[in-house]
């Protein structure tokens, strides 16, 4: 395995990044420190997040494998990422990361760096490999923020620029991000404050929903709605069909799962709410206030900004019929 770079995202307020007199870049982050020694060659991502953030940048020629697909690739990456080998369909084992002998691994989910996937991410670091870790899932829970936001993203695209050497368009990407988030948090003191609910999928018929803890709070807050389950601790957590019912929220948003399992689509999950007795009265379901995003954008990632656009115009066109 090659020794060309080291990385991993942290807390916005503790990268501590430096350049030093021999241009190496050090990060210190995830409470892993971590020196950036040259322009990686051959990356692997080991997750959908960390896959399009690099495409996002226009690296797939950097790349020599990716993994673990939990949703569509966007499309304007499809092409790119079509040109990437896939080492393993969830996430490889260390013998398949090993194997590949990248000078660069990157994902966004603690998970992937597991003793049953890819390996404990220090021991990469000690084999001279960079192993670089999105501040939103670091392995120790206490060196994640307390809000799953926007910056720790754009700080994570910064992060990834300035290691592969395109400083320049990881800037445009995290100014249009900005200009979104910008524009949004400007319409928000119009919506009125609306209550908003965000499903995600039903376990053994019990729906699972967006919590206090994570990105989807965060999204309701910089969008001007109010969470209806925002007294659930975590980022997703188990409810019924008759506390939803109680809480009636105005705009439902409805996450599309590709994994083509019953019930994981957007309209699986509106065909379910219309047909069932206890929510086909709620007011979100009579007034067609239903709205569908990608899984995937869901979860911290250079997308995430698409969903928060998407559900700022369902809250903005709710105030327009509230008029």
């Amino acid at each position: 395995m090659a020794v060309t770079l080291v990385g991993c995202a942290g807390p916005a307020d503790d990268r501590a990044e430096t350049a030093g007199d021999d241009g190496a870049v050090e990060l210190t982050s995830c409470g892993v420190d971590l020196t950036v020694d040259g322009t990686p060659e051959r990356a692997v991502t080991l997750e959908q997040g960390a896959t399009e953030v690099m495409l996002a940048l226009g690296l797939q020629d950097r790349m020599i494998g990716t993994s673990y697909l939990t949703d569509a690739v966007a499309p304007e990456y499809r092409d790119a990422y079509e040109e990437i080998p896939v080492l393993a369909d969830q996430y490889p084992s260390t013998e398949q990361l090993r194997g590949a002998a990248p000078d660069f691994v990157y994902s966004m989910r603690a998970s992937a760096f597991a003793s049953d996937a890819a390996g404990d991410r220090r021991e990469l670091v000690d084999l001279g490999v960079p192993a670089y870790l999105s501040a939103n899932d670091c392995e120790d829970p206490s060196l994640i923020p307390d809000e799953v936001g926007f910056d720790a993203i754009l700080d994570e695209v910064a992060d990834i620029a300035e290691v592969f050497g395109v400083e320049e368009r990881g800037r445009e990407l995290v100014a249009e991000q900005r200009s979104t988030l910008d524009a949004v948090t400007a319409d928000a003191a119009a919506t009125g404050n609306p209550s908003i609910m965000w499903l995600y999928s039903s376990i053994d018929g019990a729906p699972v929903v967006a919590g206090a803890d994570g990105l989807a709070q965060t999204m309701s807050d910089v969008a001007g709605a109010t969470n209806v389950f925002e007294d659930l601790d975590g980022q997703w957590g188990e409810t019924s069909w008759d506390e939803i019912a109680q809480r009636d929220p105005d705009v439902i948003v409805l996450a599309d799962l590709s994994r083509g399992l019953p019930g994981d689509s957007a309209e699986d999950k509106a065909d379910q709410l219309r047909d069932d007795a206890v929510t086909q009265a709620l007011s979100a379901v009579e007034r067609d206030r239903l709205v569908a995003v990608p899984a995937t954008e869901l979860d911290p990632s250079v997308r995430s900004i698409d969903a928060l656009e998407t559900v700022s115009d369902a809250l903005q066109d709710h105030t327009e019929d509230q008029r």
